[in-house]
């Protein structure tokens, strides 16, 4: 089976940075899209970032600019940089990610366990 653990979340102020990462293991053939995706309080999960195994990106327009996201192919694992964080960035933050798991057998989404980033004065 494949766990996503994500780490980096916490409590800061607004225009500080905060850098989230998620690293894959188990059972991993190939990963194609890796993404971050975000929850707050009373709406819907959203999409932030999403980047394919050929490094195509994109973002979630309040966002472009402020964040980047990257990945370690090597490594198994996707960050997120959030630079001048907005009160409106809080969230729980979930990792996504789109492995191969078995030769004969489609891609599968995995989904990390979420983590708290509060942007607070």
């Amino acid at each position: 089976q494949v766990q996503l653990v994500e780490s980096g979340g916490g409590v800061v102020q607004p225009g500080e940075s905060l850098r989230l990462a998620c690293t894959a293991s188990g059972t991993i053939l190939d990963i194609n899209a890796m993404a971050w995706y975000r929850q707050a309080p009373g709406n819907q999960r959203k999409l932030v970032a999403i980047i394919s195994n050929l490094g195509d990106i994109n973002y979630l327009p309040t966002v472009e600019g402020r964040f980047t996201i990257f990945r370690d192919n090597a490594k198994n694992s996707v960050h997120l940089q959030m630079n001048s964080l907005k009160p409106e960035d809080t969230a729980v933050y979930f990792c996504y990610a789109m492995i191969k798991t078995e030769e004969a057998g489609p891609s599968k989404i995995f989904w990390g366990q979420g983590t708290q980033v509060t942007v607070s004065s």
